[in-house]
């Protein structure tokens, strides 16, 4: 995966949050904090979740923002969010968010490349519980096609 959609820096493990809407204020300051969008776009992650959850399965949910918040994405970029003990999601447990910031449908391939990961149990597991950056770059470098 190039570096410029998920960098080492927009990967942060080890996190708590105390719940979903929590876990998505986190994944919305990464992403500005990261300089992939403003933070009209990290607000918008919260109406995405209202019109439908961005529960994937495996622990994993991808916190993005509606199409109308695209204006304020400033560029491509995932974030990596490990929460170790679990967010409550609607009934559902999540270890992982990915926050996606995409113009266009750059979104797409991300989701399809992310989807293959998780249908590899021992790689979902690690997803949800390595204490490395690099293994997770390692795992999802099929995001992009190109490191």
């Amino acid at each position: 995966m190039s570096n410029e959609v998920l960098s080492r820096d927009a990967i942060k493990l080890g996190l708590t949050a105390t719940d979903k809407h929590d876990a998505i204020a986190q994944c919305g300051a990464l992403l500005v904090g990261i300089g992939a969008a403003t933070q009209p776009y990290a607000d918008a992650l919260y109406d995405r979740e209202r019109q439908i959850s961005t529960f994937l399965g495996e622990g994993v949910a991808i916190p993005h923002g509606t199409n109308e918040s695209r204006i304020h994405i400033l560029r491509t970029a995932l974030g990596f969010l490990q929460f170790p003990d679990g967010v409550d999601w609607d009934g559902e447990t999540v270890n992982v968010c990915i926050p996606i910031a995409s113009n266009g449908d750059e979104h797409v391939g991300i989701l399809g490349a992310l989807a293959e990961v998780l249908m590899d149990p021992d790689a979902a597991a690690i997803l949800r519980t390595t204490d490395d950056p690099a293994e997770i770059l390692r795992l999802l470098s099929a995001f992009g096609g190109e490191n």
